[in-house]
């Protein structure tokens, strides 16, 4: 839940905030938890006891109301809310030349959604999610930071206003996969495609689209559209399952590469 007189987000759930807690936790203003989790959180309660940062025990209705909702998992932590930042030419040529894997969210508008992605995106080793600046896009709420496990802690988070254009721009120095339900191509093609690519482009990037309209007519026309076999009983699968499938198979083409670090 996100106060927007202070522009804090509360961040919940044990793996979202210990994650946080370990990775980046000088980015924590307050950390609120029950007595029964400061042995999973004595850690990080040090850190943030030695960076002088404030940590409370409290109650389950306290952290409710933090959180304004019951899966908190008994802990919760108050950051800025994330500003996504903006991707430049020297980013894409990192992109590029170290052949990384991304995903561009293009008119994904459910936050459970966007946490799914990010948590399939840091278990397949990709290194960068997209949100488009549109109104009717996903943001980085407290459902996308408990839904996505920690995962957002290993993954760069950056943001377009405009990503017809950016995919095109992308498209000189990347290999632009867009999932389509209704393209020719198929999941077991892209080895072939990437190893055709891969001479020009070594970086990667994955388009996934709405649910109910795909991945609009500027951006399609980008990307060498792939789809999912399945059977007709199904149009297309959910978009975070969708996104997954498609990670796990980039992956495994050794294009992905691993970051160890995390990072934002």
């Amino acid at each position: 839940m996100r106060n927007k007189r202070s522009d804090e987000l509360a961040v919940c759930g044990f793996n979202a905030v210990l994650a946080l807690g370990t990775y980046h936790p000088e980015q924590i203003h307050r950390l609120f938890l029950r007595e029964d989790r400061m042995k999973d959180f004595g850690a990080v309660c040090k850190k943030l006891a030695a960076m002088k940062k404030f940590y409370k025990i409290c109650t389950d209705e306290e952290l409710e109301k933090l959180c304004k909702s019951n899966k908190h998992q008994r802990v919760a932590a108050m950051i800025h809310a994330p500003k996504p930042l903006v991707p430049d030419d020297g980013l894409m040529n990192e992109w590029s030349h170290q052949g990384k894997l991304g995903v561009l969210l293009s008119s994904v508008g459910n936050d459970h959604n966007l946490g799914a992605i990010i948590r399939s995106a840091a278990f397949f080793h990709a290194d960068y999610i997209i949100l488009s600046g549109e109104d009717r896009d996903a943001r980085l709420t407290t459902s996308a930071y408990r839904i996505a496990e920690g995962g957002i802690e290993h993954v760069t988070i950056l943001g377009v206003n405009n990503p017809g254009a950016f995919v095109k721009w992308a498209a000189r120095n990347l290999l632009v996969i867009g999932a389509d339900h209704k393209a020719e191509l198929i999941l077991k093609n892209l080895p072939e495609i990437i190893a055709k690519e891969r001479k020009r482009k070594q970086g990667m990037l994955l388009v996934v689209g709405n649910e109910e309209t795909g991945i609009p007519a500027n951006i399609r026309e980008q990307c060498i559209l792939v789809r999912i076999p399945g059977s007709s009983k199904m149009e297309s699968l959910n978009v975070a399952q969708a996104a997954t499938l498609f990670l796990h198979e980039l992956s495994s083409s050794d294009a992905g590469h691993t970051n160890p670090g995390g990072g934002r």
